[in-house]
């Protein structure tokens, strides 16, 4: 047994899709169909939040408003935000199945977690519409959670806390202190910390570092390093109690924190 009832895993960065980079070169596209140019670094940004508060984000950054405004006569505003959202989710809804694959170790970090007795639930900032084409690849991969949220299931998504609460409910977890919430965003973090979960991050596998496996394995020690170092930054930042590189490590981490 553990002291540990339930963990709480993100999809995109985290369980699937090494690097995240499903949205990314959507977002740039979806600006683009507005005469609108957007920067795979600037998409990464908001990275974790719902994605129309994401397009709002990367709306509000100043050389995009500057561009809208120059083209469009005003600052974007929220109906603008409507009309990028509703092309951009059809866009990642056609590619997001082709990023779902695991991410090494969330086979074996699952059946470690199932072992000791926990439940595995989940939280995306994508659409359910979205994750309605992620499911079934990773169920066919041997991963299916216990739940979902979406970000558009609840009024309030990330960095609140209510779609950690729903998983309470549907998981039958609680004190938030016995839940672990793994996140390779800031906004992801967030919702752990605002829900009083104890919050993991996930460093080189996530958004920050963006990089498949082949390109860090290409890389030098040091190299590496200086991802790892910035990416958990952020998530420090952020509010992670922790910070692992992968999924892969989070046995080893349950394991310590129940030795304390």
């Amino acid at each position: 047994m553990t002291k540990f009832k339930a963990a709480v895993f993100d999809w995109a960065g985290t369980t699937v899709d090494f690097g995240s980079f499903a949205p990314m070169g959507v977002f740039v596209k979806a600006f683009e169909t507005f005469g609108i140019t957007a920067t795979i670094a600037e998409a990464r940004c908001p990275m974790g939040s719902a994605k129309w508060d994401h397009i709002r984000a990367m709306m509000d950054m100043p050389a995009i408003a500057d561009q809208w405004a120059a083209k469009y006569g005003a600052a974007p505003t929220d109906a603008d935000v409507d009309k990028v959202y509703e092309v951009f989710v059809p866009m990642n809804e056609k590619v997001a199945a082709d990023y779902a694959d695991l991410i090494p170790g969330t086979l074996e970090t699952m059946a470690y977690l199932r072992g000791k007795g926990m439940k595995v639930g989940s939280t995306t900032g994508y659409t359910r519409s979205i994750m309605e084409n992620v499911l079934p690849v990773a169920k066919a991969n041997g991963y299916e959670p216990d739940n979902l949220i979406c970000a558009d299931d609840l009024p309030e998504g990330r960095p609140g806390p209510l779609c950690m609460y729903q998983c309470m409910v549907d998981l039958v977890a609680y004190p938030p202190s016995a839940i672990i919430k793994v996140d390779d965003t800031a906004p992801g973090i967030g919702e752990g910390v605002a829900a009083g979960c104890v919050t993991v991050g996930v460093a080189l596998s996530g958004n920050a570092v963006g990089k498949t496996p082949d390109e860090l394995a290409a890389m030098s020690d040091a190299e590496v390093d200086v991802l790892r170092q910035k990416a958990t930054a952020i998530l420090v930042e952020a509010g992670a109690h922790h910070v692992i590189d992968t999924i892969a490590d989070l046995p080893a981490l349950i394991d310590q924190l129940e030795a304390q």
